[in-house]
């Protein structure tokens, strides 16, 4: 292990911000210690409460002002806005502000994560008004790094406009030469900043610390790289990469990453032949805890790629894809489908009732989820 995996105090705050320093300034004695607002947060919820926190839900961006019934009644933790929307920032920040509401209400006052997919080209979902035209990843990784920056703190301002404080971005993976358009997820649609680590690493860098700037949580995706796949595991089962290892040099963008504070990473759903060979990325220990969190060092918050949907997962149970993401050492779960939440929510308390084991992982990632949130801002004593 080349770093132990420290839960609250300041080394969780760190893990929600993008950069971090080995000394940081005191804390005034006059005022109440993030932890212990975060830890007193986390006391007053019920453990029906607690498990929502543990969930993103999705909702489509252009009915995004008709707040969901499935987020009153069952209290997730954030959601992310999917499909497109034309309707501007004024608009969405309207929209966002009823679902805060909701939800704040729903979860006894901790306001919501609300996440969307702003990477650029043909992944954009917000725009009209207010929203810059962003370009291709792949114009992108032709910029010089710091005029990346630049830009994605302006398009951060935008989102935090919005009412959006997580973007699920910028793609991390490398993609490979030999395949190029032929990789259906990330290279059909110019999603990657280059074939090449170091370059990828240093634009992936740039485009979180300008979303930082702007008091936006960026998402380095998809752990550990989508790259060298044919097919999309949205829309195809039995995704396989032959290989990329453990100590692959691709890897490097997202070791990067987490030197830097990336404040969450996102799991892919493939297999990954040589490093586990049994079961998805989203449902391994192998990668999630041993490779992610104790070898690379991760500590910030590991999210799921689409749980609900996604053809590669299709054939688990929706209770069990959640409880096998979060004991492989995940903390939210990603689903594109309201219906499966429930279900969701359901097996993991029933699996944390039965198994001990199970019940301190999920109270692991509950405290640490609320812990971003109190960084963010997101839970009433924050403010006081």
């Amino acid at each position: 292990m080349l770093r132990q995996l420290w839960i609250g105090g300041a080394a969780a705050v760190c893990a929600v911000a993008i950069l971090c320093t080995s000394n940081p300034a005191p804390r005034d004695p006059s005022r109440p210690a993030r932890v212990s607002c975060t830890q007193a947060t986390w006391d007053a919820l019920t453990p029906r409460a607690r498990a929502g926190q543990l969930f993103l839900l999705g909702v489509p961006a252009n009915a995004a002002d008709e707040p969901s019934p499935v987020i009153e009644r069952l209290a997730p933790g954030g959601v992310f806005l999917t499909g497109r929307s034309t309707a501007g920032v004024a608009a969405t920040a309207a929209a966002t502000a009823g679902i805060q509401r909701v939800g704040s209400r729903a979860s006894g006052g901790i306001g919501m994560f609300v996440a969307t997919d702003q990477e650029g080209g043909q992944v954009q979902v917000l725009s009209g008004p207010g929203f810059s035209q962003m370009p291709t990843a792949k114009v992108q990784g032709s910029w010089k790094p710091e005029a990346l920056q630049a830009a994605a703190t302006g398009w951060g301002h935008e989102l935090r406009n919005a009412g959006v404080n997580v973007n699920l971005a910028p793609v991390a993976d490398v993609l490979s030469p030999e395949l190029g358009t032929a990789n259906a997820a990330i290279g059909r649609y110019d999603r990657a900043y280059g074939t090449e680590p170091r370059a990828v690493s240093d634009h992936v860098l740039a485009f979180a610390r300008g979303m930082h700037d702007a008091g936006v949580v960026s998402t380095a995706k998809h752990f550990p790289g989508l790259g060298r796949v044919r097919d999309n595991t949205d829309f195809s089962a039995g995704v396989v990469d032959d290989q990329t290892t453990a100590t692959d040099p691709d890897l490097l963008p997202f070791s990067n990453a987490s030197r830097a504070a990336t404040p969450w990473v996102m799991v892919s759903s493939a297999i990954y032949r040589k490093i586990d060979a049994e079961q998805p990325a989203s449902f391994s220990a192998v990668i999630i805890t041993t490779l992610l969190r104790e070898k690379i060092g991760y500590r910030g918050l590991i999210v799921s790629d689409d749980l609900g949907r996604a053809k590669q997962v299709a054939a688990v149970p929706p209770g069990q894809r959640a409880v096998r993401f979060l004991r492989a050492g995940g903390d939210i779960v990603l689903t594109a489908d309201p219906a499966t939440l429930g279900p969701m929510i359901d097996e993991v308390l029933s699996t944390a009732n039965s198994d001990p084991e199970f019940g301190r992982r999920i109270t692991e990632a509950e405290r640490r989820i609320v812990e971003a949130k109190t960084h963010l801002g997101l839970v009433p004593c924050a403010h006081s």
